[in-house]
């Protein structure tokens, strides 16, 4: 079995199941959409009437604080089956003063969680997405943990793009995706690729 990420695009490959993650955070003005123009005039690679119609499901992935999946986004994915799960953490973030880093699409939702989970945040560094960390950057975060008696810590995405130097130097906080109907997101999967399924 090979699982792709970010792959709904690419034409060249058939896909037995293709779903489309959406970020279902609306708070505070955000939309995942934006104003639904494509790349260089807005954010979508594609209009999304297109994407939708080459999609097996939706899944909207919420924060853990989050009320509940934004009425108006379930209707703009109109029959597909849409499972909504929850991003909530793995673990409870380290113990003691932690100075926490972060390069993915929307970093302070990383700064929101550790809060949220009663972390001891002493600074947050925002980085772009899929950044690559300099050796320098580094360097400067680590210098700012030990003055302030922290350890550093970061995505387990994050984590592991490090060179295995730094990776010892840096703490992993894990996140998992807990679906609000974990056996119907299961049959999903198993009906695409369980042993009795013909696609």
């Amino acid at each position: 079995m090979l699982v792709l990420d970010d792959a709904h695009q690419n034409p060249t490959l058939k896909k037995t199941l293709s779903l489309v993650v959406v970020d279902g955070e609306t708070r505070d003005d955000e939309w995942p959409f934006g104003d639904g123009s494509v790349f260089p005039s807005g954010p979508m690679r594609e209009k999304l009437r297109h994407g939708l119609a080459r999609a097996d499901a939706v899944v909207i992935l919420l924060p853990a604080d989050a009320p509940g999946a934004d009425p108006r986004l379930m209707q703009a994915f109109g029959t597909l089956p849409i499972h909504v799960a929850r991003l909530k953490p793995a673990a409870p973030p380290p113990k003691g003063p932690i100075v926490a880093f972060a390069g993915i699409a929307k970093p302070w939702k990383v700064e929101r969680a550790l809060d949220a989970a009663g972390a001891e945040l002493v600074d947050f560094a925002p980085f772009p997405d899929h950044a690559a960390f300099r050796e320098e950057d580094l360097r400067f975060l680590a210098d700012r943990a030990e003055r302030a008696h922290a350890r550093l810590v970061t995505t387990e995405k994050d984590w592991f793009r490090l060179t295995p130097e730094w990776r010892a130097r840096v703490l992993s906080w894990p996140v998992k995706a807990t679906f609000e109907d974990e056996a119907a997101f299961q049959r999903l999967l198993l009906g695409a690729v369980g042993p009795h399924s013909s696609r």
